[in-house]
């Protein structure tokens, strides 16, 4: 999907830079397979902001996508290719069957009319783009997405626009996984995995061009501590650039969490004797 850039005969057009998506289906969402969605603002029960800027913005229905996968040898055909407001990738509705729909993320190469299936078992040439095995079955070196970090839990790695993870082995009762990130992870075998990667790959490369288009999408603005005042920020005051006491200390959050180079990931976090190599490329703790 290529990006588009328009004449600037506007001051917006002139960086204005759109993923254009000529494929996606003009009809309205499936509405059984849609739910009402409330927005909150950023705000918790009492009432408080949690989340900065959120706000405002389209209104949105959910839509539910099967991230299980759970049914089984059940042929399923891709009925229209949609964009969905509450993520960057695209969805696909297919039809099984039996005459159930469901919407499931769009990997990129999944074109209306494919069919698709998930299963237990597979042969040699089955492991095309839109398939759903365990990564026991699946041969190493294949490129993966929504794969599940627990059996039956459902996807929860690599299910961002144009995401993929590898399979690099599965040996020892445990299947590695090298994520986008190169960090390098133990998986249970029997976790589930969607062959390919997620399509609309151009999605990080748009530019908005306008404030506007952003508020669109429930985005307030954004403003950076060191332009704030020294009650508002810990890397607030001064006269703008400050190399004295306002605006030069070290980098952290509202709440001096430090902001650059700092490790955030609790030690005692269960799932770290499951890392093998960390995203920056060093082994975990007492791990030679």
């Amino acid at each position: 999907m290529p990006l588009k850039s328009s004449r600037p005969l506007t001051p917006t057009q002139r960086f204005t830079t759109l993923n254009h998506q000529g494929q996606l289906a003009k009809k309205r969402p499936e509405r059984g397979l849609t739910e009402p969605k409330h927005k909150s603002g950023g705000r918790n029960v009492y009432g408080r902001i949690t989340s900065r800027r959120r706000g405002g913005g389209h209104k949105q229905l959910y839509r539910v996508i099967d991230f299980k996968r759970d049914l089984l040898d059940m042929p399923a055909r891709v009925q229209a290719i949609e964009y969905d407001p509450n993520r960057s990738a695209n969805i696909a509705l297919v039809c099984y069957e039996n005459g159930e729909k469901r919407y499931i993320l769009a990997p990129a190469g999944l074109n209306v009319g494919d069919a698709i299936f998930a299963s237990n078992k597979a042969s040699i040439n089955e492991f095309s783009v839109g398939n759903n095995f365990p990564l026991e079955i699946i041969p190493p070196s294949t490129r993966l997405h929504a794969v599940e970090l627990n059996p039956g839990r459902g996807a929860q790695i690599a299910r961002s626009a144009g995401a993929a993870l590898e399979l690099i082995a599965v040996e020892g009762g445990f299947a590695q996984l090298k994520m986008p990130s190169g960090e390098i992870r133990l998986v249970n075998p029997k976790c589930r995995a969607t062959i390919g990667e997620v399509g609309n790959g151009e999605h990080n490369n748009q530019s908005l061009g306008k404030a506007g288009r952003n508020r669109w999408l429930g985005k307030r603005p954004r403003v950076r501590g060191m332009v704030m005042n020294p009650v508002d920020h810990p890397n607030g005051g001064g006269n703008g650039k400050s190399k004295g006491g306002g605006g030069r200390q070290q980098l952290v959050s509202p709440w001096g969490q430090l902001a650059k180079g700092f490790p955030t990931r609790r030690r005692s976090k269960p799932s770290n004797s499951m890392i093998i190599v960390h995203h920056n490329g060093r082994k975990p703790r007492g791990r030679k």
